[in-house]
């Protein structure tokens, strides 16, 4: 890939991803899979001003070794140097940037219950952290090529052929163009006023309905709204977290969900793969979920907590997206959510509440926002999905018809 164009994207990242002011530290986290990109991601950031950027590489063969040889009793601590670094996050609220290129099938064979264990005990420990830090920060998803990832996209081709396409399919899908920063102006300004629109129906509920199955109903937050795109942090400063993203999505009211829902993609998950799954809400919570390959991981994802089985998000996204357009299955989350309406179990968005600046995060949470460890995105997205709002006034007003909007 040409290096011009590499550059392009690193400083789409930097500048309308997380938005580096002058003087913020930079935290990203990165697979050995395109160091030289990295380097790129970093200069960005100092040519806005960081003062500092801290680079965290990662390696899905170690996370195998930790959970096959490490106790469970230290897996699941946090040690001191990892208690400074967030109290350093509190205090200093540095950009965090992500550059995802894991395999999805990287992580196959390792000892699920004991992982999930680990997490489960190490979350109360840095849930405060967390909290602390909800809606103040700048953050960025974004991805870049690994090999083994661009091999399962592309099983034909050799490594050095896949992972040139799959850079082409990254760098399309995200609107690296001759301007970048000129078409993502365009595309949130869309988005807005999509959320603009849904947001004036004064929806009460969501009706999703599909011939494979799916007949479900959700309930909203009346003080909530739709979102997408950018967004802005408690410190006044827009930024993009997701690159690519062609979502407008909400937070729903927890305990408000009946029905069923049938996935549409594999939902790629640590490392794995969970495909051709169904859950059955009732009264806001999954009471009954089936899956033909991984259902134990499912299952792990539903119980890891008791906000698990709740819900966290509904995002809408038309079927001719551009993702989807592009005719790959993606097997990567950041990707296939865009090519999909989708929804999310765990963790709800405090700030998709109207005037969520001037609430704590317990009020949002009191109004109906959900509360997890884990947030995990599912398409649910078909060529035939219709969508119907159900008003507070009464009215049925239709959203998505055939895959996309109505309107």
């Amino acid at each position: 890939m040409k290096k011009s164009m590499l550059k392009k994207y690193a400083a789409l990242i930097a500048g309308i991803g997380v938005n580096v002011q002058k003087g913020q530290e930079v935290f990203i986290s990165a697979g050995l899979d395109q160091p030289e990109f990295v380097g790129m991601v970093t200069e960005a950031c100092y040519k806005l001003g960081a003062s500092r950027v801290v680079v965290d590489f990662d390696w899905q063969p170690l996370m195998k070794l930790h959970m096959k040889y490490a106790s469970l009793k230290v897996l699941g601590e946090l040690t001191g140097y990892q208690k400074a670094r967030w109290e350093h996050y509190v205090a200093k609220i540095p950009c965090r940037i992500y550059l995802d290129s894991e395999d999805p099938d990287g992580l196959k064979g390792i000892n699920q219950q004991k992982m999930l264990k680990a997490k489960q005990m190490i979350y109360p420990l840095i849930k405060g952290y967390r909290d602390e830090l909800e809606n103040k920060y700048q953050w960025c998803i974004a991805a870049v090529p690994g090999a083994a990832w661009a091999k399962k996209i592309f099983p034909g081709l050799t490594v050095h052929q896949a992972t040139e396409k799959l850079w082409e399919a990254i760098l399309a899908t995200s609107r690296v163009t001759d301007d970048p920063i000129a078409a993502w102006k365009a595309h949130n300004a869309s988005l807005a006023s999509r959320c603009a629109y849904l947001n004036a129906l004064g929806i009460d509920k969501l009706h999703y309905t599909s011939a494979n199955g799916t007949d479900f109903t959700v309930g909203m937050i009346p003080e909530a709204e739709f979102k997408g795109g950018g967004d802005t942090s408690l410190q006044g400063i827009f930024f993009n977290p997701n690159i690519p993203t062609e979502e407008c999505f909400i937070s729903p009211k927890r305990g408000e969900a009946e029905g069923l829902v049938v996935s549409t993609m594999p939902l790629s998950r640590e490392g794995q793969l969970i495909e051709d799954f169904s859950i059955r809400f009732h009264e806001g919570k999954a009471v009954e979920w089936h899956a033909k390959k991984n259902e134990q991981l499912l299952t792990n994802i539903i119980t890891a907590d008791e906000g698990a089985a709740y819900l966290g998000e509904c995002a809408l996204v038309p079927y001719d997206s551009p993702i989807r357009s592009s005719g790959l299955l993606f097997y990567n989350t950041l990707f296939d959510e865009n090519a999909a309406c989708h929804l999310a179990l765990g963790m709800g968005f405090a700030d998709t509440i109207r005037g969520f600046e001037s609430k704590s995060l317990e009020e949002c949470r009191k109004l109906g926002i959900n509360d997890s460890m884990v947030h995990v995105d599912f398409m649910i997205g078909s060529e035939d999905l219709n969508i119907d709002a159900i008003t507070r006034g009464g009215e049925t007003v239709p959203v998505f018809r055939g895959g996309n909007w109505a309107f």
